[in-house]
């Protein structure tokens, strides 16, 4: 089954219309004003993404006006190398109008499971086993310091003890992120029942933990009975009301970053990340490269001729860093370059500073400029890089 939708339809708007009729979206991204047109052609991930891919892995079929004003349609297999190259293109190869995503049957609640961990290959260990159980519907972790976090776990269900239910949505109940940081204090796994909507939605009210800059005292218990309804702000306000200098102070002092990281790899992250911006929390999303996105920007871990990787891990740091070094430009710089020696990836919704040819190293463009060719896009759109590079936009 597949849902048709246009590219400024909101993952509010479809995930509320799929829920009605019985329906949830394969990956559902957290966010309600994220567009399907900005998640295709860009980055769009979720606790699901173990076992369905990046967002542009549950697309069946674009339909997209192409320089020369033709609207085509593109799948795996009609214009297959099309179809592989449309996301993270940033609308560089033509104007995306459709976009054909696969739905699921949905259940009423996740049986949720945390797993508080005291040491970081605890940690790494219990996440990576976790992640590859494809029994999990939904996988993700959070970690508090470089050496501790909670691991959770869920799967859909429809019968639910009523007694252990938390409707973890309510503008009176803590933000989810100092919720789950309670396990750690009792050092025990512990399940209950979450309302699905609750579930999809448990990082919006915190906007995952960007919410305690803008209103410190926002999880405090009288601020959330008499004023947690207000919230959150959306985005896009935020943006608008932002002025200059506030953005300055942002690009100077504020890191919002999501690396993709092979799984292999997530420790080295963990200590990375700790010794260049120490941000806490970071979350901690696995994701796999299914074998369908392999002729677009994205590759697997390949060693000798063959793939020895495929699931990957979203590290988001979202706050502002603690290290006293930070400088924007030369730490994300040496982010980034760890992130090409792993064969990761960066989301590109983030600064990026990497050089042309740091970019191309990053991602595969082998299709792309051909296609940029073929289907006259050379003259008609600038390059990725030039949309999406700190250096170029400058």
């Amino acid at each position: 089954l597949t849902v048709r939708v246009e590219p400024l339809v909101t993952m509010g708007q479809l995930s509320r219309y799929l829920r009605s009729k019985g329906y949830c979206l394969q990956v559902t991204p957290e966010l309600d004003d994220l567009t399907a047109g900005g998640l295709v052609n860009g980055f769009g991930v979720e606790t699901s993404s173990h076992k369905y891919g990046l967002i542009q892995h549950t697309c069946t079929r674009f339909e997209v006006v192409v320089a020369n004003g033709d609207v085509v349609t593109c799948t795996e297999t009609d214009r297959p190398e099309l179809f592989s190259a449309i996301p993270w293109s940033h609308g560089t190869l033509g104007f995306l109008v459709s976009v054909d995503f696969k739905i699921i049957p949905c259940k009423s609640y996740v049986k949720m499971t945390y797993i508080p961990c005291h040491t970081q290959e605890e940690c790494v260990d219990v996440f990576e086993r976790e992640s590859r159980d494809l029994t999990n519907d939904f996988v993700e972790a959070i970690v508090y310091t470089k050496e501790e976090g909670v691991v959770m776990k869920a799967t859909l269900v429809d019968e639910v003890n009523k007694s252990q239910v938390n409707p973890i949505g309510y503008f009176w109940k803590p933000w989810f992120y100092k919720y789950v940081q309670t396990f750690l204090s009792s050092g025990e796994t512990a399940t209950e029942y979450i309302p699905l909507t609750h579930y999809f939605h448990r990082h919006t009210r915190p906007l995952f933990w960007e919410m305690e800059e803008i209103i410190p005292s926002g999880n405090a218990l009288w601020f959330r009975c008499l004023l947690g309804w207000l919230g959150p702000p959306h985005v896009k306000l935020l943006k608008k009301t932002q002025t200059e200098t506030i953005r300055r102070l942002y690009e100077q002092h504020h890191v919002i970053q999501d690396m993709l990281i092979p799984m292999g790899a997530l420790a080295d992250a963990i200590n990375t990340f700790h010794d260049e911006i120490e941000v806490y929390p970071l979350w901690l999303c696995p994701m796999a490269l299914l074998p369908s996105g392999d002729s677009g920007f994205m590759k697997p871990v390949v060693q000798d001729g063959q793939v020895v990787e495929r699931m990957f891990v979203d590290v988001g740091a979202y706050g502002v860093p603690m290290v006293s070094n930070f400088e924007a430009r030369g730490t994300l710089r040496r982010l980034e370059s760890f992130v090409r020696r792993v064969k990761g990836y960066q989301a590109l919704y983030a600064d990026c500073f990497m050089s042309r040819d740091e970019f191309r190293e990053m991602f595969d463009h082998t299709a792309y400029d051909t296609l940029r060719t073929s289907y006259g896009a050379v003259d008609a759109f600038p390059e990725i890089y030039d949309k999406i590079s700190r250096a170029a936009r400058r």
